[in-house]
């Protein structure tokens, strides 16, 4: 077979076609993948910035996982609709060497002027009694827990308030406890 000037030409012309085409391709591939990439983020932000039922969350992150007496971390939070319920949680991560199975904690609610209108003693379950298995979401070696506290509260009227969270082992330092927090929630029904 001989191959001729024009043929040449004709194998020029469908190379670079191609060439052409391949290059849209990928840039259109690339495109793609910006897009959902850039719609994932959106959607991520949009689920994890819109919980407008959540009055609170937040936790207080315990230096060297060594929870002193002394350590009381208070939370402030606003109430804006006091004709509502809410559900509160404790919010607690351990390390799995945490030497109880259980963890005591007493808790005061207080309005901004520092009267005391909720407290209470509460005894929360990190590990299974009998066998030791850790409850709790786990990753590794720490374990998240949301226990409820109190359900259905209702708030005397809408304002500041704070809430402190004490450890009661009467071990100082209690060893292994991460952090500590609360959840606030309003009750949807």
């Amino acid at each position: 077979m001989t191959i001729t000037k024009q043929s040449s030409d004709m194998w020029s012309k469908r190379y670079l076609v191609n060439k052409v085409i391949a290059e849209s391709f990928r840039k259109a591939k690339n495109l793609l993948n910006v897009q959902i990439m850039a719609l994932l983020t959106i959607c991520l932000f949009t689920l994890s910035s819109c919980d407008t039922n959540t009055i609170l969350k937040d936790n207080y992150d315990i230096p060297d996982a060594k929870w002193f007496i002394k350590d009381a971390p208070t939370f402030t939070f606003e109430v804006k609709d006091a004709e509502s319920t809410y559900n509160v949680f404790y919010t607690i991560r351990n390390n799995r060497s945490y030497p109880y199975y259980n963890l005591y904690l007493t808790h005061y609610l207080s309005t901004d002027a520092g009267k005391v209108i909720h407290q209470k003693l509460d005894e929360v379950i990190l590990f299974d009694q009998t066998s030791g298995r850790p409850l709790g979401e786990g990753l590794g070696d720490i374990y998240d827990h949301k226990v409820l506290v109190f359900k259905d509260f209702r708030f005397p009227k809408n304002g500041k308030y704070k809430i402190q969270i004490r450890q009661y082992m009467r071990q100082d330092p209690l060893l292994d406890i991460v952090s500590a927090g609360f959840s606030i929630e309003k009750v949807i029904h």
